[in-house]
């Protein structure tokens, strides 16, 4: 259904063309990044099965249907496959367009939320829709990142000269991190913090500008730690869970106790023990210990393999568009891969004990209608870029050969 959608899109813009251009176009230029598709499409699958095989001891025990979570989960997949179409109807100007809007709209909604936010384990991220539960700090990610993209897409070379050029999208930042902070989500303010960082390096920042940046963000992550007990907790517990296996490193211990038991083939899909219920959180934050548990290293290693390629493929399709000076779709591919780089790494580091816990889903597997939404719709926007380069390439080299043609006669 992905491919018929895409290949519906696809006669759709190559109509908005006209005939005259459309027929100048070859085959090859209609055609979509497959291995991104594919790669997504696996990881969407991947997370499907293990969301189903986590959830069903605490379904059981929250409604008396095993099977609860994995009904809502396959309801988002349904919202997300329907967003998916519209998104890809979209051209990249009208994100860009629109990006201060939607930037703007965001911070209104993060306002709203600290009044009528329903607060789940002490923490007051989400507004209730009726069946729906809305998370907007994943919104505030995307929305962010076309703002940055665009931003710098405008202002790279007053970036590289201009201080207070470099200045502004951080402060955008920090305004938006005072707000999440507020709820509190210090998980999304460091994904938010480093993508920018890492941007404005790839903008050409001057280093002394970068180092202060990185700088100034170490000392405001330290204070933020120290000045909340259960942060401070986090930090310390990781270091050495097993001094208290059963208070603060009580998370941490049962996620190594699964990797543990995983070895390499795993126990088979559904044998996890620690998903009974002793491993919290097992099928969101900690998805990524069951499925270490259940399909083992080999099973691990696929799923890491997968998410290094979707990183690298929206890498690779950013370096296409910045070659033919589509910078907005440039920069925004590249935030998006380093988002979900980022966002995977931070997960699997807190699961394997590397990392203190943030609190981040794992992209594309674990359970959550709003990360999954809006993680789908950031690939399909990386489709849309690559795309619209691959429909302008193949312009311009139609063009250029119009051009020898009538040279020639």
């Amino acid at each position: 259904m992905h491919i018929l959608g895409l290949g519906l899109i696809s006669r759709l813009n190559l109509w908005m063309l006209g005939e005259h251009e459309s027929h100048t176009l070859k085959p090859a230029c209609l055609l979509y990044d497959r291995t991104l598709l594919w790669l997504t499409l696996g990881l969407v699958s991947i997370g499907f099965v293990m969301v189903t095989s986590t959830s069903m001891p605490i379904g059981a025990r929250m409604s008396d249907d095993t099977f609860y979570f994995a009904k809502r989960h396959a309801f988002y997949l349904g919202l997300a496959f329907l967003l998916s179409l519209a998104t890809l109807s979209i051209p990249m100007a009208v994100w860009k367009h629109y990006s201060s809007g939607m930037l703007l709209i965001t911070l209104v909604i993060l306002l709203i939320l600290l009044v009528v936010g329903s607060s789940v384990n002490g923490a007051a991220r989400w507004i209730a829709l009726g069946p729906l539960h809305i998370q907007p700090s994943e919104l505030s990610k995307l929305t962010f990142f076309c703002y940055l993209a665009s931003y710098l897409s405008r202002k790279i070379d007053e970036v590289r000269t201009n201080f207070w050029s470099f200045c502004k999208p951080m402060g955008v930042m920090l305004l938006l991190a005072v707000l999440l902070l507020a709820q509190p989500d210090l998980g999304a303010v460091v994904i938010l913090f480093i993508t920018t960082t890492a941007m404005l390096f790839l903008a050409g920042a001057k280093l002394w500008q970068f180092l202060l940046i990185i700088s100034s963000g170490i000392v405001a992550m330290v204070l933020l730690i120290i000045i909340e007990p259960y942060r401070m907790r986090r930090v310390t517990s990781f270091w050495n869970p097993w001094d208290d296996p059963f208070g603060s490193g009580y998370q941490l211990t049962q996620s190594l106790m699964a990797f543990g038991r995983g070895q390499f083939w795993g126990q088979g899909l559904g044998n996890s023990i620690q998903k009974l219920e002793y491993l919290p959180e097992a099928h969101t934050d900690f998805i990524f210990a069951i499925l270490g548990e259940e399909l083992g290293y080999f099973g691990v290693v696929i799923a890491l393999s997968m998410v290094f390629l979707v990183a690298a493929r929206a890498m690779l399709i950013g370096r296409k568009a910045l070659k033919i000076d589509q910078r907005f779709s440039s920069f925004l591919a590249f935030c998006i891969g380093i988002w979900f780089s980022l966002q995977a790494m931070v997960n699997v580091g807190a699961a394997t004990g590397i990392l203190p816990t943030k609190g981040l889903t794992l992209p594309l597997i674990s359970y959550g209608g709003s990360s999954l939404l809006i993680m789908s719709t950031a690939i399909v926007m990386l489709l849309r870029v690559d795309f619209e380069t691959r429909i302008a390439t193949e312009q311009a080299f139609a063009k250029e050969q119009r051009w020898w043609e009538e040279t020639e006669d």
